[in-house]
């Protein structure tokens, strides 16, 4: 089962215009009871070379600094995931579900 937090390799690809290309770890924030129903997922990718942006978070991932674009969400199928790659932090995650929630219900 594909759980929110968790981050997957996924083919983003194809894009359009200024969409992150290309297959890349992306962090499930959906909800759990959407993810056991649905066969889809919302998605952000995690980016090592963006800037620092309101909505995006900083993240430490594979031993790696950088972001999760929270600006670029997608929903995917399930065939897009590729790879489980591993789990953010909770403390990550709680950020990330904060600035959604600024995001979408101010």
């Amino acid at each position: 089962m594909v759980r929110r937090g968790e981050v997957y390799l996924v083919a983003l690809n194809p894009t359009r215009g200024r969409e992150i290309r290309k297959t890349r770890p992306c962090v499930v924030v959906s909800p759990d009871e959407l993810n056991t129903r649905m066969g889809t997922y919302i998605v952000a990718p995690l980016t090592t070379g963006a800037h620092a942006y309101p909505f995006r978070v900083a993240c430490r991932f594979s031993g790696k600094d950088g972001h999760v674009v929270l600006d670029q969400l997608r929903t995917v199928d399930h065939e897009r995931l590729e790879k489980r790659l591993g789990v953010l932090t909770g403390a990550t995650q709680a950020k990330i579900l904060s600035v959604l929630q600024e995001m979408f219900a101010p």
